[in-house]
């Protein structure tokens, strides 16, 4: 029996994928940019990126405002969708993703995926990290129905794993990652790898920030992820 999966272990390691494991940020905020074009929306990137992280309805909120035509937003997060598929082989990890995923089971955590995106986008990120082998889940969009901020992510991780809040730890790179997990209760660790400052994520009350998943595997003995909960 591997450690990751040892039945004494409580401990779930929650992942955010975009921006954490997988560098997709920027191609995020560029289909994003495009698909807004396509609907007649010109919006600076700098706006698209700020929001970058959310789920379609809320980045459309944050980019569009609240009362934009929403009889529209099918079309533009569809638009979105296929641009950004065109970019599934281009996917690249980010150095020490995967080593981080496996490195993390090793230690008696069990692993999830935590992510909002398309069933199609999760499929296409898993098979670029090639960390299979220490994944014991994923979520998706059909999971939730309120996207980050709000906890419900998260909490339908823990669902999928039979855990409570004081049993995780989230990795993610995004102040939304960060407010998700403090409304689920449940600690946060932040990377700069999304293009959001440390004071950034701090303010939104993560517990620790690390330049990336190399740095965070690097000192993943002397933070929340150094022993899960048993």
């Amino acid at each position: 029996m591997t450690p990751h999966s040892a039945p004494q272990a409580r401990g779930v390691a929650l992942f955010d994928v975009d921006g954490t494991l997988v560098d997709t940020t920027y191609l995020h905020t560029l289909t994003w940019w495009m698909a807004l074009r396509q609907h007649g929306h010109t919006v600076p990137m700098a706006r698209i990126h700020r929001a970058v992280g959310m789920g379609a309805d809320r980045l459309l909120d944050a980019v569009l405002g609240a009362d934009r035509r929403h009889d529209e937003d099918g079309a533009v997060a569809d638009a979105h969708g296929t641009l950004y598929a065109t970019w599934f082989d281009s996917l690249a990890p980010l150095d020490g993703a995967a080593e981080l995923l496996r490195a993390t089971a090793a230690r008696g955590w069990r692993i999830v995926l935590a992510s909002s995106a398309s069933e199609d986008e999760v499929a296409a990120v898993r098979a670029r990290l090639g960390a299979d082998d220490v994944i014991d889940t994923a979520t998706s969009s059909a999971d939730v129905t309120a996207t980050k901020p709000a906890p419900d992510l998260v909490r339908a991780a823990l669902d999928k794993m039979g855990a409570e809040p004081e049993d995780a730890v989230l990795v993610g790179d995004t102040v939304w990652d960060v407010e998700a997990a403090g409304r689920a209760g449940v600690p946060c660790i932040g990377l700069l790898t999304g293009g959001t400052t440390r004071r950034e994520l701090e303010d939104a009350g993560a517990v620790v920030v690390h330049d990336d998943a190399l740095s965070l595997l690097r000192h993943l003995d002397a933070g929340p992820l150094a022993r899960p909960p048993r």
